[in-house]
């Protein structure tokens, strides 16, 4: 896919920015905010993987202590293995992180894009948050970020378009932007005006 309108790739470039900055700022929050003993996700695994529900699912109020998340058992029991409590902790702030700086500079947009919905994904069954229906966050930025990496957004004024001439064209696909350069035909017909 290549975007020939320059407004949308000024608007393809500025999402992905955006989405950028709000995954380094996620991760740097944790890094800087939690405390001398740093990140950890063990007390919300434990707590608040409950899930809720709301409008359309239920009427009227849900019932605080009911278990609506179908994976709870399994948040619960990861909380409470420390070597992997460990490896999911590290990993959710540098995940955060990698994925921000990849995006806000524009390099393998398309990996970073594809981390960020697993990451999203975990966090959406983890959380199982429905009290506002069905919009929900995590859903909403799994969404976004798929829309990124499909287009290619770091070939607009992003580093995998300076870039991916050097490396072959299989990693520039699954892991970069894509072809950096409109296809040829596309090109001849748009100076043609046809």
């Amino acid at each position: 896919m290549y975007i020939y309108s320059t407004i949308s790739r000024y608007g393809a470039a500025l999402l992905r920015i955006t989405v950028g900055i709000i995954f380094i700022w996620a991760g740097g929050d944790k890094v800087f905010n939690s405390g001398p003993k740093g990140f950890d996700a063990s007390a919300f695994l434990k707590f608040a993987t409950n899930g809720t529900l709301g409008w359309p699912f239920v009427s009227g109020t849900p019932d605080p202590k009911t278990i609506y998340n179908p994976t709870h058992s399994f948040w619960v029991s990861l909380a409470g293995n420390s070597t992997a409590m460990t490896v999911v902790n590290n990993l959710v702030v540098a995940g955060e992180v990698c994925i921000g700086i990849a995006l806000l500079l524009g390099i393998v947009t398309r990996f970073a894009g594809i981390m960020g919905v697993l990451m999203m994904m975990l966090f959406f069954f983890a959380g199982w948050s429905f009290s506002n229906g069905i919009v929900e966050e995590h859903l909403t930025y799994a969404v976004v970020l798929l829309a990124l990496a499909g287009m290619g957004a770091g070939n607009y004024f992003g580093l995998d378009r300076v870039l991916g001439e050097r490396f072959p064209a299989w990693f520039r696909t699954w892991f970069m932007s894509g072809d950096p350069n409109p296809p040829a035909a596309a090109m001849i017909s748009a100076r043609s005006g046809t």
